[in-house]
């Protein structure tokens, strides 16, 4: 998984909306982490589920958004969260489901199937 989304990630470019799902442990983060270090030549991501929101710098810099822990979607307007959507980053979304009206038509949906020790299987699809 993470070889693809190495490669995945070098294809991004700002604008470009990257909407993760799959159940807790599938490996989101891991998606994340691997597309960072090949775009940035580095691994500086943490899970951002308590602060929603982490951005790493490059060109272009990259916004990593969690959605994980929204309860209720309408919290999401005191968050500023639709800055991220500004089109200067690539913008990569877990839990992108929790708030659909948050992310733009115009998006990558990677579905990550399996879990903890299961074999993985990816899905990519631009529905725009």
């Amino acid at each position: 998984m993470s070889a693809f989304a190495a490669d995945f990630a070098r294809e991004l470019r700002a604008g470009d909306v990257v909407a993760l799902s799959g159940p807790l442990g599938a490996g989101k983060t891991t998606f994340i982490r691997a597309a960072v270090a090949a775009r940035l030549h580095d691994d500086p991501t943490s899970s951002p589920t308590f602060t929603f929101w982490q951005r790493y710098q490059g060109e272009p810099p990259i916004d990593h958004l969690d959605l994980y822990r929204v309860d209720d979607p309408r919290d999401l307007n005191e968050l500023g969260l639709e800055e991220a959507f500004s089109g200067d980053s690539i913008v990569m979304v877990e839990w992108w489901e929790k708030a659909p009206f948050l992310v733009p038509a115009r998006r990558f949906e990677v579905d990550i199937e399996g879990k903890g020790d299961e074999p993985r299987r990816l899905r990519v699809k631009n529905p725009a």
